[in-house]
């Protein structure tokens, strides 16, 4: 793959040029057949292997890449990211909760790229769904060190056993490997480090004082973003619904993300806070992990973290791709940081807001999706031609297998919803409707 397609796929993905650490990856996954890659979150890691895996392995090998990642949620930001280089290439992703069903059937179409869980990745192995293994090409394993630390180290050897004849195999970890298990087979692997103090991400952090009613103060903290993305960190499920529910009385779009939520739930979450319906997700350390939104300015610890390792994946959220953000610690009148908290010298006294910020998208559900071979340009025209929406107004558009969710202008939606009604996409009639 030359330079220029590198930055054809790239602009495709919305970045202008290569980060110097994608630039050092690219080169050394070009000479070495064993990689071990240790960089932070948001450093634009995943976009540096997918683009090493496309030019390292050919087009039209069934399984050619199989990436393998140790949570749903980083498996379908992966996805997303692969999708965003809009290669042409056919990929697959499999996951637990997913449809075992519908996983098989897209397997048995030979894709050329393979994104699972261990777990769901050995259970098609072992079922023989996934035809061909042997000719995989590159496996690539994110967060190595957490896949381990999930008790995955069983299922890691049989994938290792199963794809006999790899040419190449990356590791990619965020903290320091002490040893690399001898069923990888990479004695000698090329160690890429790009954790240096240089790569430090530009994170502000901010103390903000309260008085008495601390849902107040992210109230009135979150105001003053004025609809600038923020993630607001709890520690328990029942804590992020009762602090999503009371912001929501308040006038704020919020949405919940917690383990507690169905997959469907989850994956409404995260479209609406990426398409801007919402731009306050208010979750708990589940959101710590896998979530790539370059957007994301803020960060707030409605609840100080549990340990060190918490708090520095919380504030990795913001930051990312060399962008700037803030980390807000919210402080009482009997707050006492853990050690692991250096308190900022920099405060931030809120005031009153004098407006509520509304989003200017809402997402629309659409009862069809990949099953039904409906794609995005079906939905772009359907709209325009029968919604009497402008082009430059539909938001982002996600397909799932069964659903469509798309974001549209919010102060709008009510006309749109009365002219699509009744009328046929792709022959059908279906349900659309402003999503749950």
């Amino acid at each position: 793959m030359r330079e220029t397609d590198h930055l054809v796929l790239l602009q495709h993905a919305g970045h202008s040029s290569l980060l110097p650490m994608q630039s050092a990856f690219l080169k050394a996954a070009k000479e070495y057949e064993s990689l071990a890659l240790y960089a932070e979150t948001g450093s634009g890691k995943t976009l540096a292997f997918l683009l090493a895996a496309l030019e390292a392995v050919p087009e039209r090998v069934p399984n050619g890449i199989v990436v393998i990642a140790p949570s749903r949620e980083l498996c379908l930001q992966i996805e997303q990211v692969f999708r965003s280089l809009r290669t042409g290439r056919n990929a697959v992703i499999c996951y637990g909760g997913h449809s075992v069903r519908t996983e098989s059937n897209r397997l048995a179409n030979f894709p050329e790229v393979l994104i699972a869980t261990p777990g769901r990745l050995c259970d098609h192995l072992r079922n023989e769904r996934i035809p061909h293994a042997d000719l995989t090409q590159m496996l690539i394993i994110d967060e190595f060190d957490k896949c381990l630390e999930a008790g995955f180290s069983e299922e890691m050897h049989a994938i290792f056993d199963a794809f006999p004849y790899l040419k190449k195999k990356v590791l990619v970890s965020a903290t320091n490997l002490a040893e690399i298990p001898t069923y990888c087979r990479m004695s000698t692997p090329f160690i890429l480090d790009e954790r240096s103090a240089d790569n430090e991400p530009d994170i502000r952090e901010v103390v903000v004082p309260y008085k008495k009613d601390v849902k107040e103060a992210v109230f009135n903290l979150l105001c003053h973003f004025n609809n600038e993305k923020a993630i607001v960190f709890c520690n328990y499920r029942e804590v992020s619904e009762d602090l999503a529910a009371a912001l929501s009385d308040l006038g704020l779009v919020t949405t919940c993300y917690h383990g507690g939520l169905e997959q469907d739930e989850r994956e409404r979450a995260l479209i609406k806070f990426r398409n801007d319906s919402t731009n306050i997700l208010v979750c708990t350390d589940l959101g710590s992990r896998g979530l790539d939104i370059p957007e994301i300015r803020h960060v707030i610890h409605y609840q100080l973290p549990s340990s060190e390792e918490a708090y520095v994946h919380r504030k990795g959220r913001t930051a990312r791709m060399g962008a700037n953000g803030h980390s807000y610690l919210l402080k009482g009148t009997d707050t006492q940081f853990p050690f692991y908290i250096t308190e900022p010298e920099e405060q931030f006294k809120v005031g009153v807001p004098l407006i509520v910020p509304k989003p200017k998208k809402r997402t629309i559900y659409v009862s069809a999706g990949k099953k039904d071979k409906v794609n995005k340009v079906d939905i772009v025209g359907f709209f325009i031609q029968q919604g009497g929406v402008n082009k430059t107004d539909i938001g982002l558009i996600t397909v799932l297998d069964n659903s469509v969710y798309v974001a549209l202008p919010s102060k709008s939606t009510g006309a749109i919803l009365e002219a699509v009604r009744d009328k046929k996409l792709k022959g059908k009639r279906l349900k659309i409707a402003v999503s749950k």
